[in-house]
């Protein structure tokens, strides 16, 4: 648990509701980020301290698992009083900071009474606080991995990502964030990855990707053999016959590679209608429709013809 936990309500600073989704929260959260993001106020310090803010509630109230503890934290609150238990009372932060913290050094005399109890006046070492920060990376880039130099409070750290990192995932750098207090270690630095896209590729999941390909009616109802790009040479596929729009087909291993493995190429078919058909195609659909006869493929719709 940090003190300032206890001093500040992180809800309010994404302005969102105690019982967001994590979906809401990363919402406002990237909203109010482009707003206040140094790139964009150059020179305005209050923009600054406003994304730094920021961005320490995202990494508290942004993580699952660090939500939890920040929840019971400033709702349970604490119960001071002897060893033998006499005299014990809650205090919750509400009851010593208010919603949004005094601003006074509150805080610091809360704490200090604590250490004073049960440390006898020494004072305990305290994990500096997370540090946060993001990058964009090219959609190649992220396929094979980058690394980039951030800057911040005047450090210059360097982040290796992985390859085959997801859009939107965070890459976590032990030891890089601030100071710690007494003798304590240093927080982590929480780098957020943006991925740029690709013209013909998109992603699905961690190692999965996808690619659109169109085929002409013939092909689709007769089957044919055609070539598809990948991230390595282009390959001949299969397309079966009497194939739909939207029928899929996975070609293994030419997907994202990560630590983890590789991933799926997953095709997905749309049947293509030529905009502009010559004479030969233009008869040859004339027969066709005579061909077919009788058959409506809208008779389930009650249309008719």
């Amino acid at each position: 648990m940090r003190k300032e936990w206890l001093e500040k309500d992180y809800y309010a600073t994404l302005g969102v509701a105690k019982d967001a989704s994590q979906k809401d929260i990363k919402k406002a959260f990237r909203q109010l980020a482009r707003e206040s993001h140094p790139d964009n106020n150059h020179g305005d310090a209050a923009a600054e301290a406003r994304f730094k803010e920021i961005n320490e509630a995202y990494d508290t109230v942004g993580d699952d698992e660090t939500r939890k503890e920040y929840d019971h934290a400033r709702d349970v609150g604490y119960f001071v009083g002897d060893q033998s238990g006499r005299g014990a009372q809650r205090v919750r932060a509400e009851d010593v900071f208010g919603r949004q913290g005094s601003g006074t050094g509150g805080a610091q005399d809360f704490f200090g009474g604590f250490q004073d109890l049960f440390t006898g006046g020494r004072a305990q070492p305290h994990k500096g606080p997370d540090a946060s920060g993001s990058v964009t990376l090219t959609f190649h880039e992220a396929l094979q991995g980058a690394m980039r130099e951030l800057t911040f409070d005047g450090k210059r750290v360097k982040v290796k990502i992985p390859k085959g990192i997801s859009p939107g995932a965070r890459v976590r750098v032990a030891g890089k964030g601030g100071q710690g207090t007494n003798g304590g270690p240093a927080g982590d630095l929480y780098v957020e990855v943006g991925v740029g896209e690709h013209p013909l590729f998109g992603r699905s999941g961690k190692k999965d990707l996808t690619l659109e390909v169109p085929v002409t009616y013939p092909e689709a109802t007769l089957g044919a053999t055609i070539t598809v790009p990948t991230l390595d040479t282009p390959t001949k596929i299969k397309v079966p016959p009497r194939t739909r729009t939207g029928s899929k087909l996975k070609l293994s291993g030419k997907g994202v590679e990560t630590p983890r493995g590789k991933g799926d190429l997953i095709v997905t078919f749309t049947i293509a209608v030529n905009p502009d058909p010559g004479p030969a195609e233009r008869n040859a659909l004339e027969a066709l429709l005579v061909a077919e006869g009788e058959w409506n493929p809208r008779a389930r719709l009650g249309a008719g013809t």
